[in-house]
């Protein structure tokens, strides 16, 4: 899957994102194994809690249906510089991919930037620290 077909994906998740309080619209798209594209946008509630980001909506898309590893994911936001992942949505993607899964950050710019997850949240907590010894 290249970066700009993902990050083109995330673009259009974007659109439909719901930010009535923020008005700060992310959209979005994450790969899986089957390379099929889950798009995904951040949902706003008026009990902020309940908030959900676009990189978790993408990530949860694939796993209902069936997927067990995020290949790659792009993210984008109408910021300055490349949008990047909340903590939250960095300790669900851990998760969920490798450590060199390549996460893309964008803006609407058209800046780009390559990351992966272990730069983005090294030393992540991972299900195998549950392990009892």
């Amino acid at each position: 899957m290249t970066k700009e077909k993902l990050v083109q994906a995330a673009t259009v998740a974007r659109e439909y994102a719901y930010a009535p309080f923020s008005n700060f619209k992310v959209g979005a798209a994450a790969v899986g194994g089957s390379q099929k594209i889950y798009c995904g946008c951040n949902i706003e509630n008026a009990s902020f809690g309940l908030t959900n980001c676009a990189e978790r909506t993408a990530i949860f898309k694939a796993i209902s249906e069936g997927e067990h590893k995020i290949e790659a994911l792009a993210v984008i936001a109408d910021t300055e510089e490349p949008v990047s992942p909340c903590g939250a949505c960095r300790q669900v993607l851990s998760e969920f991919c490798t450590r060199d899964t390549k996460i893309y950050l964008a803006n609407l710019h058209g800046d780009v930037e390559e990351w992966t997850i272990e730069q983005l949240l090294p030393g992540s907590f991972k299900s195998s620290d549950m392990n009892k010894k």
